[in-house]
Formats: structure tokens, C-alpha cells, sequence
């Protein structure tokens, strides 16, 4: 049995004029600048140890 044709992508207006924008400005620079974990500080405090 023949599997059925796939059915072409529903149109979506805002992805069409993103593209059309990544077009013309190419990459956008990002707003915030990720800093590594090894750099960031600590969320928590380190947890005292179970060995004492």
C-alpha cells in the first residue's frame, strides 16, 4: 500500500518576515552576552560537608 503524499507546511506570516529580516540584516547580535559557568558566581552556597 502506496504511503500518503505528506501535506505542504501551513503558511506562517511572522516566520516569512523573520527570515526575510535575517536576509537582509544577517546574524543579529545577541542583547545579553552569555558568561561561562566556570565564570559565574555561585547560585547556593556550597553545602558544608558529611564528613566532619
Amino acid at each position: 500500500m502506496p504511503s500518503k503524499p505528506r501535506k505542504p507546511k501551513k503558511f506562517n506570516a511572522s516566520t516569512e518576515v523573520r527570515a526575510i529580516a535575517r536576509e537582509r540584516l544577517g546574524r543579529v547580535k545577541p542583547g545579553i552576552v552569555i558568561i561561562p559557568k566556570a565564570e559565574r558566581k555561585p547560585k547556593y552556597p556550597p553545602k558544608p560537608h558529611a564528613e566532619e
